[in-house]
């Protein structure tokens, strides 16, 4: 089959698209021929060696939906079956899984880091992780939010249960997780402050997708405008993605009782808290990590729906994922980037 992989870390530059093997399925596993691949910035760390004990040569690619070529022993999945894959792997037995919070599995693993990824024709996954694509939604579509709809869906919805009514920050608007939260938050009632990095990805937000306010990060203080346009009040909600760089502004956005839920470490890992105001005004910082096989069903029926749109910025040949990671490096991109093998 063909793929694209590493033999070594760095640039882009390491990615190369080439013949190997196509791979087998074991006992509880189903080959999947990929039909759509999401670039996630996962994919990014990982050609680096920055996240997850990688083996080369290696396999990226997290967000995959295809067909079942076939199944493995032990595994009675139909030929044909159209499928999304839910990207967090779990073992099924320990707590966490026995709670249903398979995301946080003891022994977890996420589809393209441990194991090789969808960068290619053709990949090995277990039976357990797959969802059925419903009707009316395209591969490309399921490929779009099966790891940043379901991260921003979990945020949202199951850690910071965002209510009718609320006021939501979603930093970067513009990626495929921040342009998720935009819509997700609104299908929870809330109003959104959307920031972005340009006027246009401003806008779009705003237009678009539901956005009641934006804020261009890179030319306006988000603190300030935060506080202008709530009357100096503050969020109920801050969706934190980026990390160090904006933690600190985060909390200071917070309404009194406010909660900022957080998924990512783009700008770094520590941070300072002001201890005070975390305890003074009562709020609270939540941790969040992914999504489970029931999340990824949920938002794939309210694309099929019509309530959700998997925001897409472009679609490319496989052969040019070094193109496609380049531009997510640089956020030139509004939603997510797919490969087609």
């Amino acid at each position: 089959m063909k793929a694209v992989l590493f033999d070594e870390f760095g640039d882009e530059s390491v990615l190369a698209y080439r013949e190997t093997d196509t791979p087998e399925p074991g006992p509880g596993e189903v080959l999947v021929r990929v039909s759509r691949v999401g670039v996630n910035r996962l994919d990014l760390m990982a050609r680096v060696g920055q996240v997850g004990k990688i083996s080369l040569p290696h396999i990226s690619g997290s967000e995959v939906a295809g067909v079942v070529e076939k199944a493995g022993p032990l595994s009675s999945v139909p030929a044909g079956l159209r499928v999304a894959v839910a990207p967090y792997l779990y073992c099924g037995q320990c707590e966490s899984c026995l709670r249903g919070e398979e995301n946080v599995c003891l022994k977890s693993d996420i589809l393209g880091l441990g194991s090789m990824g969808g960068y290619a024709e053709y990949v090995v996954v277990p039976e357990k992780s797959l969802v059925p694509v419903p009707q009316g939604v395209s591969d490309s579509a399921a490929a779009a939010v099966t790891l940043s709809t379901i991260t921003a869906w979990h945020m949202l919805v199951e850690q910071a249960r965002v209510r009718p009514g609320d006021v939501v920050l979603v930093w970067a608007a513009g990626s495929g997780v921040g342009s998720a939260a935009v819509q997700i938050a609104r299908l929870q009632g809330a109003e959104v402050i959307a920031t972005a990095g340009s006027d246009e990805k401003v806008s779009r937000a705003v237009s678009q997708y539901g956005a009641k306010w934006g804020i261009n990060y890179r030319r306006q203080d988000v603190v300030e405008e935060v506080r202008r346009i709530t009357h100096k009040r503050g969020v109920d909600v801050v969706f934190e993605h980026l990390g160090a760089d904006t933690m600190a502004s985060s909390l200071k956005c917070l309404a009194r009782g406010g909660t900022v839920v957080t998924c990512g470490t783009l700008t770094g890992t520590r941070t300072e808290v002001d201890l005070w105001s975390l305890f003074a005004k009562e709020l609270r910082l939540v941790g969040s990590y992914g999504g489970t096989r029931r999340d990824l069903a949920d938002v794939l029926k309210l694309v099929a729906d019509g309530r959700l749109e998997a925001v897409i910025d472009r679609e490319m040949p496989l052969k040019e994922a070094a193109q496609a990671q380049a531009r997510m490096a640089g956020r030139g991109q509004f939603g997510k980037i797919l490969l087609a093998p």
